[in-house]
């Protein structure tokens, strides 16, 4: 690899001894290196230690074997070969890489360097502490100043900020390790390390990240999971970091912490001559859910202005909706993220929705109007609940015409959903489980590293129906783009990230990833998009 991450091959290759196994026509069997012992300084050859050799050896003869059991395990559940096309196509654009402004990124890394340096000073000052980054010394200080906290985390920090009568000393240093917490330094570094000698970040997308829906993940840099930028000026807040100059910083931004958080994303740019072109499906996994569950209102909305939050609202109050103000408004898009997989009362303050002003008295008749208004996704959920426990429990092969073709079947102990694309959700080692509200289908997980046990339901089951299914909409999107002549550099959840050269336009971009696709008749696609030198959330 010629990646800084790995090094250069022949950089390093001073610092191994290679060497190879033969068998008696001179085929080579194995190659292998060895690096310095880190005291002594001397090379280990197989022949110095012929016992760990061999069990070496034996592992790797094991290994073999395991991994062709797999194979044969595998094969009898094949993978479809427009789904190795998509693999294809997400290697070209991980080996593409998109460029990162190393500027940049090495000017917030000194800033925040010489930051958390002043700001450790001026702590170390207040409470007179040896180590302020210990969570234990900070707690026995706040003890001495009447605070008596039992953790430090941000939502305990967060509460003891909203005090009016907080001691001004307390605040300062509350804040003060709040800004310096930022992790956004992290993304910076890690940008400076994988970039490779062309500049360009690679391997920032892991095919199939999610195992359940098959969705991407991000890597490395996680481009799925950057900070939003809401700041006015990025450009010229770009210039100013670039400099590392924290002095001038300070001088214009009154938190440049923040500052630096919300340009993580410009430290993709493309390169010189060529702009970015971001084009992404617009409320893709509403839209799917209205075609999967048949709900016309909703279709016809997305046909016509696609302004769902207003039409949502209208209909849950059975208003007009030029009547909708932005109160109400509000009401209809907190319903709609919070609502479509079967959530409730919780799931509305999961999405923030008393923090935007709504009353808590208000939340079950939002979820009571959400679900009188659109009563085909209510029978949805019930509906892929009924199909799953009916394939797992008593072994049917459930065709929902109804819903799109959607099929359910248990083979080889799996729980198989398979989708209008024809690919297929696996859940392995389907049974039924009890449930808070009677039977329901458990099967084996995967998380943190540890395999787990988990259940489903009729809201949840829609969630990675509609969700699969808005992967593989993109991934046609991705091809057409491709086959069209656009070099995307990275794409993050229903978004198309294409360098392409300065001048051309966004909308032939919006259009393809917008075309009918064969599999999803009646679905209405609808894609938006902007162009930018450098990414950012538009």
């Amino acid at each position: 690899s010629e990646c800084g991450i790995m090094g250069n091959l022949d950089s390093i290759s001073r610092y191994l001894n290679t060497g190879e196994e033969k068998d008696k026509t001179g085929k080579t069997l194995i190659r292998w290196f060895s690096v310095p012992h880190k005291t002594t300084g001397d090379f280990k050859k197989p022949e110095d230690e012929p016992e760990k050799w061999q069990a070496f050896i034996d592992y790797c003869v094991q290994d073999v074997e395991t991994e062709r059991s797999i194979a044969h395990k595998l094969n009898k559940i094949p993978i479809p070969d427009f789904e190795w096309e998509t693999y294809e196509l997400d290697q070209r654009i991980n080996d593409r890489g998109v460029l990162i402004d190393r500027d940049l990124a090495q000017g917030a890394v000194d800033i925040m360097k010489d930051l958390s340096k002043k700001g450790r000073a001026r702590m170390e000052e207040i409470t007179k502490c040896d180590n302020v980054n210990s969570v234990a010394q900070l707690k026995e200080w706040l003890a001495t100043k009447g605070y008596d906290v039992k953790s430090l985390n941000k939502a305990n920090i967060k509460k003891l900020l909203s005090k009016d009568d907080l001691d001004s000393e307390v605040r300062e240093v509350l804040e003060l390790r709040t800004r310096l917490s930022n992790a956004s330094i992290k993304k910076y570094q890690k940008m400076l390390t994988i970039a490779c000698k062309d500049g360009r970040a690679k391997g920032t997308i892991q095919f199939y990240g999610a195992t359940r829906t098959g969705r991407y993940a991000g890597r490395l840099i996680q481009v799925q999971n950057l900070p939003r930028n809401k700041m006015d000026g990025l450009s010229d807040a770009r210039e100013i970091i670039k400099t590392g100059d924290l002095e001038t910083a300070e001088l214009i931004y009154d938190n440049v912490p923040d500052v630096i958080k919300q340009l993580i994303r410009t430290a993709l740019v493309a390169e010189e001559g060529k702009t970015f072109y971001v084009s992404d499906f617009s409320a893709i996994e509403a839209r799917v859910t209205a075609w999967y569950a048949g709900e016309q209102w909703r279709l016809d909305v997305f046909e016509g202005d696609g302004r769902i939050y207003e039409a949502s609202a209208a209909q849950m109050f059975h208003m007009n909706i030029d009547d909708v103000d932005s109160e109400m408004r509000q009401r209809g898009k907190v319903a709609e993220l919070a609502l479509g997989y079967q959530g409730g009362v919780g799931a509305l303050k999961t999405m923030g929705a008393i923090e935007q002003g709504l009353k808590e008295e208000e939340l079950q008749p939002i979820v009571d109007a959400w679900r009188k208004a659109s009563p085909n996704i209510v029978k949805f959920w019930y509906a892929m609940q009924d199909a799953a426990i009916r394939a797992v429990r008593d072994g049917e092969l459930v065709t929902l015409k109804k819903y799109k073709g959607l099929r359910f079947y248990k083979r080889k102990g799996i729980l198989f959903i398979e989708l209008p694309s024809g690919r297929r959700l696996a859940y392995p080692k389907a049974r039924m489980v009890p449930g808070k509200f009677g039977d329901q289908v458990g099967f084996d997980g995967y998380g943190r590293n540890i395999d787990t046990q988990d259940s489903t339901y009729g809201g949840k089951l829609v969630e990675n129906i509609v969700q699969a299914t808005a992967r593989d909409l993109l991934n046609v999107g991705l091809k057409n783009l491709e086959e069209a002549g656009y070099d995307i550099v990275f794409h993050v959840h229903d978004e198309a990230v294409i360098e392409a050269p300065t001048g051309g336009s966004i909308e032939p971009i919006n259009d393809i990833l917008g075309e009918p696709v064969e599999w999803a008749k009646g679905l209405p696609l609808g894609a938006d998009g902007y162009i930018t030198p450098y990414y950012k959330k538009d």
